[in-house]
């Protein structure tokens, strides 16, 4: 059995958030994984990736939205946004087991944020339809879906950023 996602980790902060009344988001879609518990799912992008077919995900577009899609197929890469909607939303410091010290939400890319949106830049395999088969997701099976866009290497990878 899983540890409950909504108990915080000594170090934790919580907060009251605000209405939720800012914003309205539609989804476009599901996404299809092979992981159901959290315990299963890739930490990040880059594992998801390292996994290679045991990692690969559909991205189910509503077929409202199927238009959107004419011209994807030309690029290797898309940004995928996604809603991490099993997510704590009121943890403002965060205590991740591979970090020494707790850190501000903002400077994590924890599933567990006031709006839990999440970004991947997967490979795109395959186009079927309202169907998109990428790899490098590193969410739930049945996530929701925010976004696609495609990704540009001239202008989202920038080769001098650092991290802490």
């Amino acid at each position: 059995m899983e540890p409950d996602p909504r108990e915080p980790r000594p170090g934790e902060i919580r907060i009251d958030l605000p209405a939720p009344t800012d914003a309205a988001i539609r989804f476009i879609g599901r996404i299809r994984t092979p992981w159901r518990e959290r315990s299963h799912c890739p930490k990040n992008s880059r594992e998801a990736i390292a996994r290679g077919d045991q990692a690969l995900a559909s991205v189910e577009i509503d077929p409202r939205f199927a238009d959107g899609l004419r011209g994807v197929e030309g690029f290797s890469h898309l940004w995928i946004l996604y809603w991490m909607d099993r997510g704590a939303r009121d943890l403002i410091m965060q205590a991740p087991a591979h970090l020494a010290e707790p850190r501000g939400v903002f400077a994590l890319r924890s599933p567990a944020r006031p709006n839990p949106i999440a970004m991947a830049a997967a490979r795109l395999i395959e186009v079927k339809a309202t169907s998109l088969l990428v790899l490098g997701v590193d969410c739930l099976d049945g996530t929701p879906l925010v976004d696609v866009k495609p990704y540009f290497a001239s202008t989202d990878a920038i080769a001098d950023a650092v991290r802490p």
